[in-house]
């Protein structure tokens, strides 16, 4: 695996040096469309942070956007010499990880000012491995914005089986957890099947309604084809070992919140 890393001077990513550090993870593909815009959403969080972009191979490199922040963020930059998805992205971005705790961010994704702070004095409050906010869904330009879609106070493992009502990229999670808890199974629903291992062993995880996140509807994501999916989702519950009388009652729920979703 081939390394870029820029400049190991943490500067103006935050307001406040008194805050833990905080890993921004950002697995990285074809995003030289959106890259600036992730990239200038972390620059606004008034957080002690530091972000790891992991990318895999292209036409359409992001090195020279990336490195044109080196004096404004404190960058990792890994390029991958073959393509790993997100999934082992995020899990090299997790190794690397310095920060008391990681924050998952997708390259096509953005964040609303305040939301590291906010997510910092929850999880700090509530001590619990991870918590996640509300989203707004935005064109695939990223010129309109869309439906809000909210998020409970609160989730256990019984309601996230039903489906996963947490945004990747809405998730602040402590470190040592994530380093228990890589991400695998790229053909699924690899975020899900993480935050089912971590409710596993947790009581809750908390959540913050504001949306806080801007979600793009990307053209190829994988939510994006319903069959796919649905079938992904299906993939998902066997993996957690449920029974199949177990699985399809939370599969019907499943279905009833995605027909109930976008309308």
């Amino acid at each position: 695996m081939q390394q870029n890393c820029y400049s190991d001077v943490r500067t103006k990513c935050m307001s406040d040096a008194q805050t833990p550090l905080i890993s921004v993870i950002i697995p990285i593909y074809n995003a030289t469309a959106y890259i600036n815009q992730t990239l200038s959403s972390i620059l606004i969080q008034d957080v002690n942070c530091e972000v790891i972009a992991v990318e895999d191979p292209s036409e359409k490199m992001c090195t020279e956007i990336i490195s044109s922040y080196q004096d404004r963020l404190t960058i990792t930059h890994i390029i991958n010499e073959q393509r790993q998805g997100p999934a082992e992205n995020r899990n090299i971005g997790i190794r690397l990880a310095k920060g008391q705790y990681i924050a998952f961010l997708d390259a096509d994704d953005w964040c609303g000012s305040g939301k590291l702070l906010a997510q910092l004095k929850l999880i700090e409050h509530m001590d619990c491995p991870f918590v996640y906010t509300g989203r707004r869904l935005v064109s695939y330009d990223g010129s309109k914005l869309g439906k809000v879609i909210h998020v409970p106070h609160q989730v256990d493992y019984q309601t996230l089986l039903k489906g996963n009502i947490i945004p990747a990229s809405s998730v602040l999670m402590k470190t040592d957890i994530a380093k228990s808890h890589e991400q695998h199974d790229d053909h699924l629903h690899e975020d899900y099947m993480m935050w089912l291992e971590i409710l596993q062993e947790y009581d809750f995880v908390y959540g913050i309604n504001t949306p806080f996140l801007f979600s793009r509807l990307s053209e190829g994501g994988k939510s994006r084809n319903k069959v796919k999916s649905a079938w992904m989702h299906w993939g998902v519950l066997r993996k957690m070992k449920l029974s199949i009388f177990q699985s399809l009652f939370y599969f019907v729920h499943y279905a009833i919140r995605g027909f109930m979703k976008y309308i």
